[in-house]
């Protein structure tokens, strides 16, 4: 997908969004009006005032955003300082406070809740002191998650900065550039926008340049600081699924193809962008995360079917010992590998234990 140059999201996309959101603010008693008396007509409750009103929400959160990164950069002397220790950390504590906003009206919308656990003990306390223990400073992390369910990367660098207090380093789709207020914050704070890409010879994005590019972003991780990545490359579907097991195959990787083909929840981990990662930070833990809750959320019509959500998300974390991880590569991505299974079985236990 083609993306505009910086200047040009800055100086056409930034406005555009604010635009956007004072337009929707102003225009809120006619749509409300308009999708109360269509209501009867959508199956669900309240379906439609739902999305236009979290439609509008977001539009005010990322405009506000954008407003106030606009001052930040005016604090800096027109950038001159934005790069520095302290308004890298402003950026920080802005955008953590931004995130438990957006999850406080989004939660109680969707009614969406999110619990944590570092422990599978039946009580809730100490499963979640033992999820925070293992996020206990002092250490780099390398956090790797699944990538299923929509908003799944918001919810885990909400939990990391409001829940934890973990610096996240974040590595993600270039395409979400799109979004201004997310453009401008994650290029003042570590962060990397990739072109994910796969198993096989022949690459579309990806390859060496991104993986120099998340050591270069893996380089110098801090105490209390979090790499984050999604091995996967992307939410799980069907076809993703199906064509990540081809290029294992085509790429001479049979027994991983068919242990692949085994896994239901997850797909089988890209190992490149891990092995840059822990390569670059030699002295990180690495922290893998499960969560269950938002599987079978793949399209927009799930999406919409499933409004309001009344889910529940549960979100699992395991924490490595540098010295359990192997140095040799093969070794270390049979262990990637291993891990993401673990946590296959982890979301059919907790799937059976649902529906039992």
């Amino acid at each position: 997908m083609w993306l505009p140059p910086t200047w040009l999201r800055r100086i056409l996309l930034a406005p555009l969004m604010i635009a956007a959101a004072l337009v929707m603010l102003a225009l809120t008693p006619l749509w409300l009006l308009i999708a109360l008396a269509l209501t009867s007509l959508v199956p669900g409750r309240f379906r439609l005032p739902r999305v236009l009103w979290l439609v509008t929400v977001y539009l005010l959160w990322d405009a506000a955003l954008v407003i106030a990164m606009f001052a930040l950069w005016i604090a800096s002397g027109f950038g001159y300082a934005i790069r520095r220790p302290g308004f890298v950390e402003a950026h920080y504590r802005l955008g953590a406070r931004a995130m438990r906003l957006l999850f406080r009206v989004f939660g109680s919308v969707l009614r969406l809740t999110i619990t944590t656990t570092g422990s599978d003990a039946p009580d809730a306390a100490a499963s979640r002191a033992a999820f925070d223990e293992v996020f206990a400073p002092g250490v780099p992390l390398v956090v790797a998650s699944r990538h299923g369910g929509p908003g799944d990367s918001f919810i885990l660098i909400h939990t990391l900065l409001n829940e934890v207090g973990r610096r996240p380093r974040i590595v993600l789709k270039y395409t979400l550039q799109w979004d201004p207020a997310i453009d401008i914050l994650l290029h003042r704070i570590p962060s990397r926008f990739i072109v994910p890409s796969g198993f096989g010879p022949k690459r579309v994005g990806g390859g060496v340049p991104v993986e120099h590019a998340l050591a270069e972003l893996a380089t110098g991780l801090g105490p209390d600081d979090a790499f984050v990545i999604f091995p996967e490359g992307g939410n799980v579907t069907p076809s993703r699924r199906q064509s990540r097991i081809r290029r294992l195959r085509e790429s001479g990787r049979e027994a991983m193809a068919e242990r692949a083909e085994a896994l239901r929840h997850v797909m089988a981990p890209q190992p490149g962008g891990m092995h840059a990662a822990l390569d670059a930070a030699p002295d990180a833990d690495v922290v893998f995360i499960a969560h269950t809750g938002l599987d079978g959320l793949v399209t927009l019509r799930d999406i919409w079917r499933e409004l309001p959500m009344d889910k529940g998300i549960t979100m699992r974390a395991w924490r490595v010992p540098r010295a359990d991880i192997p140095d040799d590569l093969d070794a270390r991505a049979t262990w990637l590998f291993d891990w993401f299974a673990r946590i296959d079985s982890w979301i059919d236990v907790r799937g059976r234990a649902a529906a039992g």
